[in-house]
């Protein structure tokens, strides 16, 4: 083969592949329907399309419980092996976060009763 009839191939299959794209693409597009949420929503279909929203909804939680179920107990195994692992580190932080917010309330403490003070003067003076 030589480097025209490589070019040729090429081409071709490139755009046998953009004409399946676009069906593809055509396809997906048409699929979707529009609603007349004006007839869906009305006083005699209303009650009926709520239940079945309700009744969709139910099947698809139920379809998923046993994942769902899964998922969370592998989270909390996960959790309880990050904090075995982590213990120290947790603890350590823990520590110095409650004593920087001793700190800090220690200064808050400290202005709020001078501005007390402040304002008792100001009464006074008054």
């Amino acid at each position: 083969m030589n480097l025209d009839e490589l070019r040729k191939i090429r081409k071709e299959n490139l755009l046998a592949h953009k004409k399946k794209k676009r069906e593809y693409y055509l396809k997906s597009k048409f699929k979707k329907k529009v609603i007349d949420y004006e007839d869906e929503l009305k006083d005699l279909n209303f009650l009926s399309k709520i239940k079945e929203i309700a009744h969709n909804q139910k099947l698809y939680v139920d379809g998923r419980m046993d994942s769902i179920k899964k998922k969370l107990k592998e989270y909390k195994e996960f959790k309880k092996e990050y904090y075995k692992q982590n213990k120290e580190k947790i603890l350590e932080y823990n520590k110095e976060y409650r004593e920087r917010k001793k700190e800090e309330l220690k200064k808050y403490r400290k202005d709020y009763y001078k501005k007390l003070k402040e304002n008792e003067n100001k009464l006074e003076k008054e």
